[in-house]
């Protein structure tokens, strides 16, 4: 594209400049011509010179002709001889040289303009491969951070908390920390309280505790798989809870419903000076019946919450 371009150009610059050599050639005029009379054609002929008026008569002179016998009515004839136009100017060579100079200065300035041009889209290119290498690179870089962080938190401990049936002991239950994670964790704190209401929606939205979390009074180790019974209750315990028989009917009649909640805090034990603190937000509900009873993880989200 390139070369079709220079020879487009080559073959325009010849006819650019073609009017102003013409110019140059024809900056001498021809000399202009001067008719010249010729001799009449009766030969040996002479003209008769006018003689000077006399009289009264020289006023309207008579013109002399050479028609015998009276005036003529041809006009005598001319010759007109037209001087040759003189030859064109040769062109001279510092013209010559001017000529081709400039002719050589357009053509590598319209090379230099085609190279640059060449040179600016080569470069816009590459700016755009730089840019989509760099976005490239980021994406690369955010997929591997949340690799990265997955794996963290894959491989980091977790506390799940559920409700089980203490063997041997009827109508009593334990609310049962586990760590589901992959790494040992040590339990830095707990915390818990009990709340009646007539269902969960009508909780507070935050957990309200009346105690200040409380480390354990044994260090409460657990490696991937263990588990540890962090509360207990029994059906002997609602009677701490309604404080008159018009509650415990109602309590038994499902009007009212008693909540047991709390908050778990941990830690991993590989991390360096055992890192950030985790923690599980629990929620069972505890069903009373007249005969039976049973306990059941429930509460709004809030209230099982795990960070």
């Amino acid at each position: 594209m390139t070369l079709k371009n220079l020879a487009l150009a080559a073959a325009l610059l010849p006819l650019a400049f073609a009017p102003a050599t013409a110019t140059a050639q024809a900056g001498n005029p021809a000399a202009p011509t001067h008719p010249t009379a010729a001799p009449s054609s009766g030969a040996g002929a002479t003209t008769p010179a006018a003689s000077p008026a006399s009289g009264p008569g020289a006023a309207n002179p008579v013109p002399q002709t050479n028609c015998q016998g009276g005036p003529c009515d041809a006009t005598p004839s001319h010759i007109t001889i037209a001087t040759p136009a003189p030859a064109p100017a040769p062109w001279p060579l510092q013209e010559r040289i001017s000529w081709a100079a400039n002719l050589i200065l357009v053509l590598i300035a319209y090379i230099g303009v085609m190279l640059g041009l060449s040179a600016l889209r080569k470069i816009e290119r590459q700016a755009r491969f730089g840019e989509t290498a760099a976005q490239a690179a980021a994406d690369s870089a955010k997929a591997a951070l949340l690799l990265a962080q997955a794996q963290e938190r894959a491989e980091r401990p977790w506390i799940m908390v559920s409700a089980e049936p203490d063997p041997g002991i009827r109508d009593g239950f334990s609310v049962v920390a586990t760590n589901r994670g992959h790494s040992p964790t040590r339990i830095v704190s707990l915390v818990d309280s009990i709340a009646t209401a007539n269902d969960e929606s009508q909780l507070p939205v935050t957990p309200v505790f009346h105690t200040e979390p409380r480390a354990p009074r044994d260090p409460i180790l657990l490696l991937p798989g263990e588990s540890r019974r962090i509360k207990s209750f029994r059906r002997d315990d609602i009677k701490t809870v309604c404080a008159s028989a018009e509650d415990l009917r109602r309590v038994e009649d499902w009007e009212l419903k008693i909540f047991l909640y709390g908050r778990i805090a941990y830690v991993d034990l590989r991390a360096p000076d055992e890192g950030q603190v985790h923690e599980t937000s629990w929620c069972c509900w505890y069903i009373h019946g007249r005969q039976n009873s049973g306990m059941v993880m429930a509460g709004p989200p809030e209230y099982n919450r795990h960070t």
